[in-house]
């Protein structure tokens, strides 16, 4: 049995803005992404959330990683070996199983809808955005 591999339909930004509705994600312009990208869209379902703009050549980009909301700000997963956080400028909480479901169902959803690839490894589970493991702090 041969294995096939699938293509994302490659879809323009303007495209993109009512698929997201009719899949039930809160679509509201980006706070922070408008300094970044004019026309930033925040993208927000399941407590999770990612900002998204019009690459130049019309396509949809995520701007920020997907992250959960934490009051009212996307957290990023910061991972310390031991256990995941989610981390905002003001906050840090650790990261349960149901939070990672949901961010991982929210990013492969998210995905699937702007025609973005699916990577093997990011297919598996959720990825974190940063490792910082203290347990080879000072190692030579």
């Amino acid at each position: 049995m041969a294995l096939i591999a699938k293509k994302s339909q490659k879809r323009s930004f303007n495209d993109v803005l009512p698929l997201l509705g009719s899949q039930r994600f809160d679509v509201a312009p980006a706070q922070d992404g408008a300094k970044r990208a004019p026309n930033a869209i925040q993208v927000r379902k399941y407590g999770c959330a990612a900002e998204i703009a019009a690459a130049p050549d019309g396509t949809p980009e995520i701007l920020s990683r997907p992250g959960i909301l934490l009051n009212g700000e996307i957290a990023r997963l910061l991972d310390r070996g031991y256990q995941k956080f989610f981390k905002t400028s003001k906050l840090e909480v650790p990261a349960t199983a149901d939070h990672l479901r949901s961010l991982h169902e929210f990013s492969e959803e998210l995905k699937e809808a702007i025609g973005s690839p699916n990577l093997y490894n990011e297919s598996l589970g959720t990825t974190s955005d940063v490792y910082m493991y203290d347990r080879v702090k000072g190692r030579e």
